[in-house]
């Protein structure tokens, strides 16, 4: 098995395209400190300047770093970050992504991620059924997904689609690794129906029984079942409760493991959002970004059939 270095430099190579002449700067935490530390070394075998930067571990996905770290980011060429909690949905990342960087965000990252499933995968093949997909979501009015007897539909008129291939080589350009997924941040009054999430949900983990819910003008309503005790900040305030996110697993190596960064990617799921989406093309700032991952559903997008049970038939 290749030594963590190792698959380090495969990333920053393959996936960020770091060049020598470039600044790398791994922002990472105690609990990732490891991984933050391997891809620190191997910018630093590839002759890069490389700089680790660690800090506390976040309260929860998508609140803000430090400011000295936030400022750190507004001088770096490409930004890895393996993190507990995630910082793709944070002002920090999104004032880096416009001042030029490239960043690959891993939050809950684990050292058995980091070696095999959709870390693994073909990136051109993500690469090529992600970006068709993106073409899709953003020429598309309405979303509806159909999960056994619940129905949802989401407004996505006037929202471009974002493709998050895992492939960040341009400037500016941004998203997760490992990745694989198309996504569109719906109209936030625009969400109305019921769903179950039955694959994984943040802060819950891996389902053993689905959570139903029920959402209206694109504030969740009810979440209730299994887990769901352990959601109280989707209420906490109401920017917490808005539909955030539609997204489209496009990773055929990616494995259902209770962590998001990899269960968002699994070929042929969609999931939802509650939250901020301020990073992709949507208005809510909140507290929180909180995804959970539909198995096997059908998915329209207007009147064409995408997704029929967990497999692509478009």
């Amino acid at each position: 098995m290749k030594s963590l270095i190792e698959i380090s430099k495969n990333i920053l190579t393959d996936c960020m395209g770091l060049k020598a002449d470039e600044t790398l700067l791994v922002i990472t935490d105690t609990l990732k400190y490891e991984i933050g530390k391997a891809l620190y070394e191997a910018g630093l075998e590839l002759g890069c300047e490389s700089l680790l930067m660690s800090m506390q571990v976040r309260s929860v996905s998508g609140e803000e770093p430090p400011e000295a770290v936030a400022n750190a980011m507004l001088a770096a060429d490409v930004i890895v970050c393996p993190t507990e909690e995630s910082l793709t949905h944070t002002n920090a990342k999104i004032q880096a992504v416009k001042n030029g960087a490239r960043v690959g965000t891993m939050p809950g990252i684990t050292e058995e991620m980091f070696t095999k499933g959709a870390i693994t995968a073909d990136f051109k093949e993500v690469e090529r059924r992600t970006l068709e997909l993106t073409q899709m979501l953003t020429a598309a009015n309405e979303a509806v997904i159909i999960k056994d007897n619940f129905t949802m539909r989401l407004n996505l008129q006037d929202r471009k689609g974002v493709p998050s291939t895992g492939v960040y080589k341009n400037q500016g350009s941004s998203g997760n690794l490992p990745s694989g997924e198309a996504y569109i941040a719906p109209q936030e009054d625009g969400c109305d129906g019921e769903i179950l999430i039955d694959g994984s949900m943040v802060g819950v983990g891996t389902l053993t029984s689905p959570l139903h819910v029920t959402v209206k003008n694109g504030v969740l309503q009810t979440i209730t079942g299994s887990g769901s005790e352990k959601l109280d900040i989707l209420f906490a305030k109401p920017e917490n409760s808005i539909v955030a996110e539609l997204g489209i697993g496009t990773n055929e190596k990616a494995i259902l493991c209770g962590n998001t960064l990899e269960d968002e990617k699994v070929y042929g799921t969609v999931h939802i959002a509650f939250g901020t989406n301020t990073s992709f093309g949507g208005k809510n700032k909140a507290d929180c970004h909180m995804d959970g991952i539909i198995l096997n559903p059908t998915l329209y997008l207007d009147n064409k059939k995408i997704i029929e049970k967990g497999e692509f038939v478009y």
